[in-house]
């Protein structure tokens, strides 16, 4: 079995759906950006192409968090996923 790469992906060029959206826990993100700030992002994002841009399959609360500590930039997947 081939592991897979990640790849830099710019937070801006990732796509959050509504339905996603909703379900941010602050309190979650906030203890996700101190554990990232103190150990690095551990876990990359997962992210599906969708013409332009990149859609966000898993990962809500550890891109949330790069976003509020200033990152432009995140680890992902890009997989192959089913739209929702």
């Amino acid at each position: 079995m081939a592991l897979m790469k990640s790849v830099p992906v710019a937070l801006a060029d990732i796509y959050v759906p509504q339905k996603r959206r909703e379900t941010v826990d602050a309190a979650k993100v906030e203890a996700l950006a101190e554990d990232i700030m103190e150990n690095g992002l551990r876990s990359p994002v997962q992210v599906r192409r969708d013409k332009d841009r990149y859609v966000l399959v898993a990962g809500l609360h550890r891109l949330e968090a790069m976003r509020a500590l200033g990152e432009e930039t995140i680890d992902a997947l890009i997989v192959a996923a089913r739209q929702f």
